[in-house]
């Protein structure tokens, strides 16, 4: 870890705690990543139709409660969000190996779990980047975000490969205890973080208000020179991206005609490029400014697309554009994530930061399913190779929107 994240962990005790409590929940969430979907596979005999529904089932509570969740994050004491989130996905992933000893877990228990864990994941990361900058000074906030998605690199590096030594030994549905016993360990870590009292108002809470506090935030998002651009364009980028991500494996699979090995290998470049990339975002935030930041950070996730459609020729020559596709793929996202969650942080008032937060993944994430369903629809009408492209041209529009907006010339963090 670099010096300046590690100074923010240790004269910030507070902040260290959340910090730990989400480096054990990333490990345990990235085991469940793979044994959810091999209890469904493997035990369960899941059909592909199946397989999608269980899918679309973890992603779906952002389009659904997205807003509704920033009004909540914003009403209630987030410290306590966290610990109740933690918590219940602790209890609702201990199912699954319970069932699982017993004989009787069935598809639509994992329906129901990864939809309920979804939501509560939601609710939990919106609280968790809207309590930051209560544990935070101003200041630190780049290198606290740069600490905060090094956790996650980390563990969607490294945690896929405890995931499949832990099924391989254990089972898929045993294989998830483990991440129920991380939820736990998380809650704890939350449970001591003291806080400064909350000064947040919680009157008017009917339905009414419910519906102007959500036009508040996202009125508090797109009222903002800054904050709007921002979100058109991740919002673009994250629907191209999804273009892509759902047709890599088999891109690489089916028209390179790489091995299994291959393409894990391919994988693996992927979790380094987003390892590198958290070390390096704090610094080169702080170098380029918060703007120019988030443009060539995206701008260079757009390449990824490009490198693996180039892919042509001997096997060595393939696998280094695939390789050098995956490490830009991995790479980018950290270097324009850390600039745009500092903004908003630093831009919007702790009364509303939930509401913000809550718009902002509303955008991005609902905006991935789409993506998914229109790259299978490219990759079937205009093939893979072609596909991947459409999808890096789109990542390129995103980049177009931000240059024409005031992101170009950012250079500090507006006071």
């Amino acid at each position: 870890m670099p010096l300046s994240q590690w100074l923010v962990l240790r004269r910030h005790p507070e902040f260290f705690k959340l910090w730990s409590g989400q480096a054990i929940s990333s490990f345990g969430s990235a085991i469940t990543t793979v044994a959810l979907p091999l209890a469904a596979v493997v035990v369960l005999h899941a059909s592909p139709v199946q397989m999608g529904v269980l899918l679309a089932s973890t992603t779906l509570p952002h389009l659904l409660f997205g807003l509704v969740a920033g009004v909540g994050v914003d009403r209630l004491p987030r410290k306590s969000i966290l610990v109740g989130t933690d918590v219940g996905r602790c209890l609702l992933l201990a199912t699954i190996p319970i069932l699982g000893v017993l004989g009787e877990l069935r598809i639509e228990q994992l329906y129901a779990v990864a939809f309920l864990t979804g939501t509560m994941t939601l609710f939990f990361e919106t609280a968790s980047m809207s309590l930051l900058p209560a544990l935070v000074d101003r200041d630190n906030l780049i290198h606290a975000n740069g600490a905060m998605i090094l956790n996650t690199s980390v563990a969607s590096t490294a945690g896929p490969a405890l995931a499949g030594g832990l099924v391989q030994v254990l089972t898929a549905p045993l294989a998830i205890a483990f991440d129920a016993a991380s939820f736990l360990l998380s809650a704890v870590c939350s449970f001591v973080i003291e806080l400064q009292p909350a000064s947040r108002s919680a009157t008017g809470r009917g339905r009414v208000r419910l519906w102007a506090e959500i036009v508040e935030g996202l009125r508090v998002v797109f009222a903002d020179r800054v904050l709007s651009p921002i979100a058109v364009s991740a919002a673009i980028g994250a629907m191209a991206g999804a273009i892509q991500g759902a047709l890599v494996v088999l891109y690489l699979a089916r028209d390179l005609h790489l091995s299994p090995a291959f393409v894990g290998l391919a994988v693996a470049a992927s979790g380094v490029g987003s390892v590198v990339g958290a070390l390096l975002a704090p610094p080169y935030s702080v170098r380029l400014g918060p703007g120019p930041a988030y443009i060539t950070g995206q701008m260079l996730a757009s390449l990824a697309g490009l490198f693996l459609a180039a892919a042509r020729g001997p096997l060595t020559v393939v696998m280094l554009f695939v390789v050098v596709g995956r490490l830009v793929a991995g790479l980018g996202p950290p270097l324009y994530a850390v600039p745009q969650r500092t903004l908003r942080q630093a831009l919007v008032p702790d009364q509303l930061l939930g509401r913000a937060n809550a718009t902002w993944r509303f955008l991005v994430f609902g905006a991935q399913p789409l993506g998914s369903l229109l790259g299978g629809v490219l990759g079937a009408t205009v093939g893979l190779r072609a596909a991947l492209v459409l999808g890096s041209v789109g990542i390129l529009f995103a980049v177009a929107w931000a240059i024409r907006s005031p992101l170009r010339s950012l250079r500090q963090i507006p006071a």
